[in-house]
């Protein structure tokens, strides 16, 4: 299968290479779309993003493979309507697929607005949650769980990966968590995430997202 990777805010195509070469182990075929948001607006990655996608979609079936914002650019570019098939599964590592609070507190501070731009601005936005579509075809959410928690921490005692917490990463209240011990710049590394990411692109597709037995 051929398989698309995107990384996340701050973050290079070379992020993923680790995850990449796993797959490719694995017997699928990889790629990766980059952005600097620096440069370019939310949308305009999103729409680059969206014409990627519907060239890759016309190859054969394909899956993605996405890091943090990486699917909330997934999920923009994937809104309907669409002109070409969707994916047959879309893994995201660690996804704030709610606003995070590590944005809303980020974007107070002007490097992190003039780093982010819109894109960072659209993290930190609840409207922005509230307009952005949810993925219509399957997918698997994985988030780290060892970040700080406690009195001092800005998540009090949920699990999170030092960035997002995980009731950030659902995109509906039932959707199943791979849970894997990891840092959020760091969980595309892990070997559970790599195993996570393959058991995904070798099931066949369904109309909902799953759990993924790692035993």
């Amino acid at each position: 299968m051929n398989i698309l990777l995107i990384h996340g805010l701050g973050r290079t195509p070379l992020s993923l290479w680790g995850m990449a070469n796993a797959l490719q182990k694995a017997g699928h075929t990889t790629e990766f779309f980059g952005y600097v948001t620096v440069f370019q607006s939310f949308d305009d990655i999103a729409f680059r993003l969206r014409d990627r996608l519907r060239k890759l979609s016309g190859r054969g079936p394909y899956g993605i493979v996405s890091h943090s914002m990486g699917g909330i650019l997934t999920r923009a570019a994937l809104a309907e309507p669409i002109d070409f098939p969707l994916p047959h599964h879309v893994v995201m590592l660690a996804p704030p697929n709610r606003s995070p609070r590590a944005a809303r507190i980020a974007n107070r501070l002007l490097p992190f607005r003039w780093f982010a731009t819109q894109s960072g601005h659209n993290m930190a936005s609840q409207t922005f949650y509230a307009q952005l579509p949810k993925l219509k075809c399957p997918y698997t959410l994985i988030a780290g769980t060892i970040g700080p928690t406690g009195s001092l921490s800005p998540f009090g005692e949920e699990i999170n990966d030092l960035i997002v917490g995980i009731s950030e990463i659902r995109m509906e209240a039932h959707d199943p968590i791979v849970q894997i011990e990891a840092l959020h710049s760091f969980i595309m590394n892990h070997d559970m995430a790599q195993r996570a990411a393959i058991d995904a692109f070798s099931r066949r597709p369904t109309s909902l997202p799953f759990p993924v037995d790692l035993a």
